[in-house]
């Protein structure tokens, strides 16, 4: 079925949305973009998902095409548009089309492209959140800016073909020893005391909106947890390491290059907190 999109205020089926090849999100990566998870049809954290998507904008000096509240009830038109119950909605902005390829930002004249689109896929019940992933690890070569969701996202990509040539899912990303995160999820570890670990908030690694909420959550349940960074050979010890993001929830991981994590099975804290979280969500976006 052809999917509705939403391109610079028209909603046009997919292959008639059309942008520029002088559009600065195609020549400079100059855009940025927000993944919000939908589940029975509605939007999940998305009041933090726009106001991240403001802090980007910010960030880039980038104009937002339209105020927050706009941008919602147009992501639920498009929802509606497709008949979305489970997936996912993209939003990207980017500078616009500045007539030609020219590494100045242009001037307040030029438009910026508004895109969206929504993607069905299985969030509460992926098989992947059953059966855990297989991870490899990779020098971090992004950009120092990861806080700012940008589409430059080769480095990721990069990532995890990285990954798939080595039969495994996904990489988790080292800097000077230290584990970053995952190509597109942020990371975590339970210790041996069990303890569960994620990486502090900084320009390193992009705050997660899903990462913010399990935090809460395991506050609420007195799961025991600390926000510090962590290495490699912490990782490869670990009794537990997941991942978590607005489209995976949580996905345990068995295996970190090539060695078993814990008994080499998805770990219960893991488990415990994706139920949790799928019951949190399976509720908001009930009512």
């Amino acid at each position: 079925m052809t999917r509705t999109v939403y391109l610079n205020g028209e909603f046009v089926a997919e292959h008639d949305a059309k942008v520029s090849v002088f559009d600065r999100g195609f020549l400079f990566a100059d855009a940025v973009y927000e993944v919000s998870a939908v589940l029975n049809g509605r939007l999940l954290d998305n009041t933090s998902h726009l106001a991240r998507l403001a802090r980007s904008c910010q960030a880039l000096n980038l104009r937002l095409p339209c105020a927050l509240s706009d941008i919602e009830t147009l992501q639920k038109r498009l929802i509606t548009e497709n008949n979305l119950l489970e997936g996912a909605v993209y939003l990207q902005i980017s500078r616009g089309n500045s007539g030609d390829r020219d590494f100045d930002f242009p001037g307040e004249s030029v438009t910026p492209t508004f895109l969206m689109f929504t993607q069905a896929r299985p969030l509460t019940d992926h098989p992947k959140s059953k059966s855990g992933i297989r991870m490899v690890s990779v020098e971090d070569i992004r950009w120092q800016r990861r806080d700012i969701k940008t589409v430059g996202l080769l480095a990721p990509c990069l990532a995890k073909e990285y990954a798939h040539q080595h039969d495994a899912d996904d990489a988790l990303l080292i800097e000077n020893g230290l584990i970053t995160e995952a190509s597109s999820s942020n990371a975590w570890i339970v210790d041996a005391e069990g303890t569960l670990i994620t990486r502090p908030l900084s320009t390193h690694i992009l705050h997660g909106i899903t990462r913010q909420a399990l935090l809460e959550l395991a506050k609420q349940h007195h799961i025991h947890f600390e926000e510090r960074p962590f290495t490699l050979d912490e990782a490869l010890n670990a009794r537990e390491i997941f991942i978590s993001s607005a489209t995976t929830f949580i996905w345990p991981v068995i295996a970190l290059d090539g060695k078993p994590v814990g008994d080499g099975k998805p770990g219960a804290v893991a488990a415990k907190l994706r139920e949790i979280y799928v019951a949190m969500a399976v509720e908001a976006t009930s009512r």
